[in-house]
């Protein structure tokens, strides 16, 4: 099936035996409508064939390494979200086409957007047999507010808790501080997981461990022993799973933590290894000629950009701008992610705003031009108040060395304005501390960040990125107008209107660039030809996609 071009044209095609075409779109559910598959992210996929038998055992790879623990409120990154999805479930489930549906919850009603009214499932049983139960429900979204738990989730939404009640045999009250009518998508995510009390209290603080693991309820299960430090863990297939058509398509999944490009590239190759999601970019073409595979792009919520610290030149939003339309985005789509990069045209990815109907020419009227444009680059320099003789220093992990060519192609914009850009690599180790520790970001302008959406709302990303005090403004970003434009948003019940909002303050957000948008990343997994299912969109953080993998024959 081939699809039509739509308004992200998209290079994708640049790398052979790449797979774009499907039929995969479906309603995002709640607030909006289906949109047909022509317009949904230039071609991208949603899910992969359904798999037609049960497979005994597949295995997979974790890109980004080993995970730290199985504790829900502390997966928060790749290698741990990964796992800890196909395990314990939230109240919300993120479906493949980026519509969220009830799970462990039937639903969730609101008159004021403030006092949230969960209806919770009483037929869903842990791995051991024992009742899930409303208790359990309360215990695990209070784990979020514990300081003691130690939550990696304890800011933004979390913060807007302001308490937790059983108003029902099976319904819990959840109150805000302020409105937020997007609240059930944030419950898709680990905000909204459910795990055993009783098992989270007996281990104290060996939780999460391989010793202990944890006690969730979803299609697969943990045993104990079954995670060798260093090398894999192993989730095994839970028959007694609450939703009958929806249990895992596998018996095993083994889940490898290979970070060597050329040691994945060749296991993906030679069939050692099945499957794996963020195909490194070295192995892109080797895969995407593999006879034994197929290499999937699919529809992402990441994004590669640049965060200023609001320090120095890059402080400056004329800067800011002027750098951004300097910098051959494009080429950096072409060469560095080699196709499976797109050009930017906010800090939100186009594939969000895709799953979203009656907002496209809005966007199109109200959004910036970002586009490459040197003359227009040194208009929007003019309007700079720093002193443009001192470098832009933007740090980037060492050992990630596509960084290194992306600063550097916006290194050669800067030198066409006049000014100087100086990638600096630090080692991973210490880069880490940028998105926690402000005394490691000193000395810097910004530092680079491979970013995704935790949630497939637009809004929610925004408020995080640009509203005064969030947790991802890391340049102590305030602005007025922005910050009453993103809290009309969250507090608008009509869902229309609601995004039209959300629109606007996109656009703020967007002519001042406290991120600087370079590329929205396709997800990049590949599947050996014996296996098939896997959801090719950006879910698997969220939802159980090694559930769906299974026999293509």
């Amino acid at each position: 099936m081939k699809l039509a071009p739509t308004r992200a044209a998209i290079a994708l095609l640049a790398i052979s035996g790449l797979a774009l075409a499907g039929c995969a779109s479906g309603s995002r559910g709640g607030d909006t409508a289906a949109k047909d598959d022509a317009n949904a992210s230039a071609g991208l996929l949603q899910t992969t064939p359904a798999a037609t038998g049960l497979a005994e055992k597949v295995t997979w790879n974790s890109t980004y390494g080993e995970l730290a623990s199985l504790d829900p409120v502390k997966a928060f990154n790749y290698p741990e979200n990964t796992i800890v999805a196909n395990l314990c479930e939230s109240l919300f489930q993120m479906q493949p086409d980026f519509s969220v549906q009830p799970n462990l919850a039937t639903g969730a009603d609101t008159t004021d957007g403030t006092d949230w009214k969960l209806g919770i499932r009483d037929d869903v049983t842990f791995w051991d047999g024992s009742p899930m139960t409303v208790e359990d429900v309360m215990f695990s979204l209070n784990r979020h507010i514990d300081p003691a738990e130690g939550s990696y989730w304890g800011g933004g939404v979390v913060a807007n808790i302001k308490s937790i009640e059983k108003t029902g045999d099976s319904e819990v009250t959840i109150s805000l501080n302020t409105p937020d009518y997007t609240f059930p998508s944030s419950l898709s995510t680990i905000i909204g997981v459910v795990a055993q009390e009783e098992q989270r209290e007996a281990a104290g603080e060996n939780y999460g461990n391989p010793d202990t693991g944890v006690m969730c309820t979803g299609p697969l299960q943990f045993t104990p022993g079954n995670w060798k430090q260093g090398q894999s863990i192993t989730l095994d297939r839970f028959d007694g799973y609450w939703n009958e058509d929806r249990q895992a398509k596998s018996k095993q999944v083994e889940i490898g933590f290979v970070v060597d490009p050329t040691a994945i590239a060749n296991g993906l190759s030679t069939g050692e290894i099945q499957g794996s999601y963020d195909v490194p970019l070295p192995a892109l073409g080797q895969l995407g000629s593999s006879s034994t595979g197929t290499l999937f792009a699919g529809q992402g919520m990441q994004d590669m950009a640049i965060i200023s610290t609001g320090e120095g030149l890059f402080g400056d939003p004329a800067v800011r701008r002027a750098l951004t339309r300097a910098t051959d985005r494009q080429a950096i789509a072409d060469t560095v992610y080699e196709g499976t990069g797109t050009v930017s045209r906010s800090v939100v990815p186009q594939s969000a705003w895709d799953a979203i109907d009656g907002v496209a020419e809005l966007r199109d009227e109200k959004l910036p031009d970002l586009s490459f444009d040197i003359e227009a680059a040194k208009q929007e320099l003019e309007a700079a108040d720093v002193d443009l003789s001192k470098p832009i220093k933007i740090a980037y992990p060492s050992e990630r060395s596509f960084y290194a060519d992306i600063l550097n192609e916006m290194a050669n914009g800067a030198k066409e304005l006049g000014i100087t850009l100086e990638p600096t690599g630090v080692p991973s180790a210490q880069f880490g501390a940028f998105f926690s520790d402000p005394e490691a970001r000193k000395g810097f302008d910004g530092f680079v960040t491979t970013n995704y959406l935790s949630a497939p709302d637009p809004l929610l990303h925004l408020i995080s990125v640009a509203k005064t005090g969030s947790d991802q403004n890391y340049a102590n970003f305030s602005d007025p107008k922005v910050d009453a434009a993103l809290d009309a948003a969250i507090g608008e019940s009509d869902a229309q209107k609601r995004a039209e909002l959300t629109v606007e303050a996109e656009a703020l957000i967007m002519a001042a660039q406290p991120w600087v948008p370079v590329n929205d990343l396709a997800v990049r997994m590949y599947m050996d030809n014996a296996i098939t299912g896997a959801p090719a969109s950006f879910v698997y953080l969220y939802y159980p996609w090694a559930a769906d993998l299974g026999a293509a024959e």
